[in-house]
């Protein structure tokens, strides 16, 4: 019984850090951002509601495709990319996300950001 115990506290251990992650999604663009962009990011908020990480990354590509230059578009394709597996691309769009983030607290302080960048 104490091995037993063990396992499942050692188990416990080992999620605690995706747990930790498992509350960050996707964000809303800043009022005033381009149209077309906040058009295609709410779809892929939508896709992404529904569990849906490739498609909702698609529509993150083409939101960054309208604007490259708004800090939430690539976070949120960073956090698409990491629930995909493709952490290698995911940091470097979080990277680009923090250098845009203009003082954004929401991703300057974001664990799964910071996780990636190793902050």
């Amino acid at each position: 019984m104490k091995t037993v115990f063990s396992v499942l506290f050692a188990l416990l251990l080992i999620s605690f850090p995706l747990m930790a992650f498992a509350g960050e999604g996707p964000m809303e663009l800043p009022a005033g951002s381009n149209p077309g962009a906040d058009m295609h990011n709410k779809a892929g908020i939508k896709h992404w509601g529904m569990g849906h990480a490739d498609e909702a990354l698609k529509h993150f590509k083409e939101a960054a495709g309208e604007d490259s230059s708004i800090a939430e578009i690539h976070f949120n394709e960073a956090v698409a990319l990491d629930k995909l597996g493709d952490h290698g691309a995911a940091t470097k769009h979080f990277a680009k996300a923090k250098k845009l983030a203009n003082g954004n607290k929401k991703i300057l302080d974001s664990p799964i950001l910071n996780g990636h960048l190793g902050h």
